[in-house]
């Protein structure tokens, strides 16, 4: 028995899905901006309270590892453009993606775009999936709205381990609340992390 396509990518969403839930319902406010590394991309608070991504026009060498908190935004980023563009309209500037601030108000940011996606999948035709797709891929692709959506299940899939993990790990330190949240805070190897805000790399969802 055949699976429409659509089905069976719905099928991997939801299951991709189930296992950000289990992650989310876990994540404490203080594992968002918890820094594993001292070479570290994250979410910094400005004065009036907005929060900017640390961001870099060309990919860093080394890769910057980044918190949950980089990782809860940028899932936000690229799946909201995603659906601008499935929608035909014009795309949201990066920043003009705004991170909601660490716990609660990220979830339900998380949540209320997965009801938005599923409402914009249940959308589409059998011509709206045929269709040449406009995003992520450059011009003059022959990738289709399909591909997209399936491009969609796989960059989350990536970002939720990568979620999962840095959860984990933080978990796994005893001493939650004092150095073991930031290993490596009093060793000379402790950094700042970069005051350029600049483009996404490939390891992180660029096409």
């Amino acid at each position: 028995m055949s699976v429409p396509s659509l089905a069976l990518l719905r099928w991997q969403f939801d299951l991709t899905w189930s296992l950000f839930e289990y992650h989310l319902e876990r994540l404490d406010p203080a594992d968002f901006l918890w820094e594993p590394a001292p070479h570290c991309w994250s979410v910094r608070q400005s004065t009036d309270g907005t929060w900017t991504p640390d961001w870099a026009d060309t990919e860093p060498d080394p890769v910057p590892v980044p918190t949950i908190g980089w990782l809860t935004w940028h899932v936000g980023w690229w799946w909201t453009v995603t659906m601008d563009h499935l929608r035909g309209g014009s795309a949201r500037q990066r920043t003009a993606v705004a991170w909601p601030g660490a716990g609660e108000p990220t979830v339900a940011w998380l949540r209320g775009l997965r009801t938005e996606w599923l409402g914009l999948l249940d959308q589409l035709s059998d011509n709206d999936l045929d269709r040449i797709a406009t995003f992520p891929w450059p011009d003059q692709t022959d990738h289709t709205v399909t591909h997209t959506v399936g491009w969609v299940n796989s960059e989350l899939m990536k970002n939720v381990a990568e979620i999962g993990q840095l959860r984990l790990l933080r978990a796994a330190r005893t001493d939650r609340d004092g150095p073991a949240a930031r290993p490596w805070a009093d060793t000379e190897e402790a950094t700042t992390a970069p005051t350029g805000r600049g483009a996404v790399f490939s390891s992180h969802g660029e096409p």
